[in-house]
């Protein structure tokens, strides 16, 4: 356990440049005492550890100095070859870069590792795109990518629902959701998404600017969209569910929806049961997303949803009719 620890702690040391011995105590999930007398059986050992005195201060490497790769344990062989994701590095233009970098490292590992990777590769793959689409190949995303690397500020002409919006950007981050490419951006003070599928021109400007110490892109993307999630989805019904609409909500429903959804205990006669869920901010939107388990769901409440759904289910009705009936439905109606 302690031989893994201070190759943990001397990798971080590597990667990071300069860390304080809390933030190893929390990485490594040991005492602050106990790191510094890792620090110290490092230091016993050869390894040139210093420290970095005052409230700014840390422990750091020597320069130049580097850790070998034949300290990886298998399992860590397995991720970093887990982590190569030949779809989206080929769309940030990185694969080659990838395929170079997983080859050293192959030549780096010891010879009774190099077989797992290699079966890694072989046996997992990452498929981004949901069930019957496609995954977005944008105009625009390598320069993107290269403006959030490089932190310089871009000017975008981007197609929002509502309209055409021109704006200057500084871009934090990329995110892949189902297939579609994210940039997450300061605009005016604050950050926001865009849909890299909507940017009509792109400029990378030759002014940089200052990444917000503190933004963390994966909590930023995870609040973003559970805000998102909860705006669509505000108001609240209670359905009937059979026990195939049950099955077909499993399928079907927003995971949104799925998570928040109550669904009582006991079963009527016919095995149907009451659930409480989350539903669109709309009637139409609330309706169309319950009539997607067709007649295996009856809402209960609200009223005005009850009312939505007999007419639209009444609207399709009488569309399916036979042409006569139609023409007698079409008279009555005038």
């Amino acid at each position: 356990m302690r031989a893994s620890r201070l190759f943990s702690i001397l990798t971080t040391l590597q990667a990071r440049g300069q860390v304080t011995a809390p933030e190893l105590a929390e990485a490594c999930e040991v005492s602050v005492r106990t790191i510094y007398r890792d620090i110290d059986a490092l230091a016993a050992s050869g390894v040139p550890v210093y420290a970095d005195r005052g409230s700014e201060g840390g422990y750091r490497l020597l320069d130049g100095y580097r850790v070998r790769l034949n300290g990886l344990s298998q399992d860590e062989a397995e991720a970093l070859f887990m982590a190569g994701m030949p779809g989206p590095a080929a769309a940030l233009g990185i694969e080659p870069a990838m395929i170079a970098a997983q080859t050293k490292l192959m030549a780096a590992l010891p010879e009774n590792l190099r077989p797992n990777a290699r079966g890694m590769q072989q046996r997992f793959h990452l498929d981004a795109p949901g069930w019957f689409g496609e995954t977005e190949e944008p105009k625009h995303l390598r320069a993107v990518a290269d403006a959030v690397l490089r932190e310089h500020l871009i000017e975008i002409r981007y197609q929002s629902w509502k309209a055409e919006k021109r704006r200057r950007v500084a871009p934090l981050g990329l995110v892949l959701k189902g297939g579609s490419w994210y940039v997450a951006g300061r605009v005016d003070g604050s950050v926001r998404t865009y849909r890299v599928a909507r940017v009509l021109d792109c400029a990378t400007l030759d002014e940089p600017f200052t990444r917000p110490a503190d933004f963390d892109l994966a909590a930023y993307w995870r609040a973003s969209t559970e805000r998102l999630e909860a705006e669509l989805h505000p108001s609240q019904a209670t359905v009937r569910l059979s026990p195939f609409g049950l099955k077909l909500f499993d399928a079907l429903a927003h995971p949104h929806v799925k998570a928040r959804m109550r669904l009582e205990e006991a079963a009527d006669a016919d095995g149907w049961r009451i659930a409480t869920m989350p539903t669109g901010k709309t009637l139409w939107h609330a309706a169309t997303e319950l009539l997607r388990l067709g007649a295996e769901a009856e809402v209960l409440e609200p009223p005005e949803l009850r009312e939505k759904m007999a007419e639209m289910t009444g609207a399709m009705a009488t569309r399916y009719a036979p042409a006569p009936l139609r023409r007698a439905v079409a008279v009555r109606r005038r």
